[in-house]
């Protein structure tokens, strides 16, 4: 089994948090591009990780702060797959990754930094996208600001609805 060492995350795992949850996104839409919110669905949200393992690196949330998959009703089960599906289908478009890292963390122990809001991180993934950078000097190389990856994903999210799962 190949192992993947990221020790760049201990700083952040061990690190002072933020008292508020970074999930608990603001009912007003007015900072959604500062805070790297694609898109609000009925019940649940696709944000950026400000914090990305690649380029693109996308995570979905419901609204609702649970921290558990068994604490979701059906429908906001039902929404976060959706946004799943569309957050794939807008990073395919718009970054053309050759593969996909979609996980769930439940828990510490599990690698859980945000244990206390469940969220599900899609990663877009290309060969050769983790190379010496990542392996000897203990750095990402992620090659577009924030910024311009979200104005590049934000439009393809308008025309997505979870309206027909609810």
């Amino acid at each position: 089994m190949d192992t993947l060492f990221a020790p760049w995350r201990m700083e952040y795992i061990l690190g002072p948090k933020a008292d508020d949850c970074v999930f608990c996104i603001p009912e007003s839409t007015a900072t959604d591009s500062e805070g790297y919110v694609l898109v609000r669905g009925t019940l649940c949200f696709v944000i950026m990780n400000r914090y990305p393992y690649a380029n693109g690196h996308l995570m979905v949330a419901p609204f609702r702060h649970v921290p558990d998959l068994t604490d979701l009703d059906d429908r906001e089960s039902a929404e976060m797959m959706y946004w799943i599906r569309g957050a794939v289908q807008a990073l395919r478009q718009a970054l053309n990754p050759e593969g996909f890292n979609v996980g769930v963390n439940l828990g510490d122990v599990a690698g859980a930094g945000i244990q206390e809001h469940l969220h599900v991180h899609v990663v877009p993934r290309w060969h050769g996208d983790t190379s010496f950078m990542t392996v000897c000097g203990h750095t990402r190389v992620v090659p577009e600001h924030l910024s311009s990856t979200y104005a590049r994903l934000a439009p393809l999210f308008v025309s997505l609805s979870p309206s027909t799962l609810l």
